[in-house]
């Protein structure tokens, strides 16, 4: 069955007033057509696209599978000489194995051929068996007529990236304390385990949430991190930190912005510590320090009063001893 998709994208263009030129498919020509004046110029402009494409894997494929196209990109993520797979590799050797195993590379070309595109992380595997994260579009190459006649596929190693994501998310887990990252307007960008138990909120619920509104002042809150922007930091500054189920939560933040290579401020990350049990603590020494004066207030009572008995004792012996140096008959009357 022939395909209207070029027809239809023409039509499209042009109800939208772009004149742009355009491929006999109908999509928007990219480069002047005099490149193509000369098959021998065009060949080289096009190998020169590929061969200085050296971060981006670019391959095509045709319908069963066979590579057709290897860029330099391509031979240095994967390690595959452009004379080992052109005409010879099959594609879906450069999937992980469990992923060949479950059908995935059929499961993406079937979407690639319905929907025109696919996009998305997936597992590679190099020439020496490693497997590495890589970050794909897949698209699907049309014939003048407008047939499916093979695929596309531009992918970039991603692995680096993947692995200084997991290690900036193991340290901001590693805080035991609530942590969250919050951009120059005060949203949430990135909390950690300690924040969604602080708050009885998910991190979905949580990210793309104004920072404020976590808090019962929430005017103080906002206050706080406009003075980190200013500043640069901020340090034990005191808030209080409302749960879903109604707990308030006692805590002083800590934060500081936070820049790109450049220098420019992107955000700034914030550290709450929890005082609930400080401030119990101050109350019961202060507790513990009123009792105390309260008990010397008695000892010195007591002491005063077993004084006074003391000296009373003391008089009534002195009277009876005098008593008894009075002759008979002499006493006071």
């Amino acid at each position: 069955m022939k395909s209207n998709a070029p027809k239809q994208v023409a039509a499209n263009a042009a109800a939208s007033g772009d004149s742009s030129p355009r491929s006999r498919n109908g999509s928007a020509l990219l480069f002047d057509k005099k490149i193509l004046a000369c098959q021998d110029d065009a060949i080289e402009f096009v190998s020169n696209i590929l061969g200085s494409s050296t971060e981006y894997s670019i391959i095509g494929q045709d319908l069963s599978g066979i590579i057709i196209l290897w860029n330099e990109g391509a031979r240095r993520i994967y390690g595959y000489e452009p004379s080992e797979v052109v005409a010879k590799m099959d594609s879906s050797s450069l999937y992980a194995p469990a992923d060949v195993e479950a059908k995935l590379p059929e499961q993406i070309m079937a979407a690639v051929a319905a929907d025109g595109r696919w996009q998305g992380e997936i597992t590679r595997r190099r020439k020496n068996g490693e497997l590495f994260t890589a970050q794909i579009v897949i698209t699907r190459r049309l014939d003048r007529e407008g047939h499916l006649v093979g695929y596309l596929l531009i992918s970039k190693d991603i692995s680096v990236e993947k692995r200084l994501a997991n290690y900036a998310r193991s340290l901001i887990e590693a805080s035991l304390d609530p942590l969250v990252t919050i951009s120059s307007a005060g949203v949430i960008m990135d909390v950690n385990e300690a924040s969604i138990k602080a708050t009885g909120l998910s991190r979905d619920k949580l990210i793309g949430t104004d920072f404020a509104d976590c808090f019962t002042d929430p005017d103080k809150a906002r206050a706080g991190y406009q003075q980190v922007f200013a500043k640069g930091m901020v340090t034990d500054y005191p808030l209080t930190i409302r749960h879903q189920n109604g707990s308030l939560t006692d805590v002083l933040y800590n934060a500081s912005v936070y820049k790109d290579e450049s220098g420019k401020v992107l955000g700034v990350v914030a550290v709450a510590r929890d005082v609930t049990e400080q401030k119990l603590a101050v109350v019961e020494l202060a507790n513990l320090r009123s009792e105390r004066e309260r008990v010397a207030e008695l000892e010195r009572f007591q002491r005063l009063t077993v004084g006074r008995e003391l000296k009373m004792i003391e008089l009534k012996q002195e009277i009876e001893e005098l008593k008894r140096l009075i002759p008979p008959g002499k006493e006071a009357v």
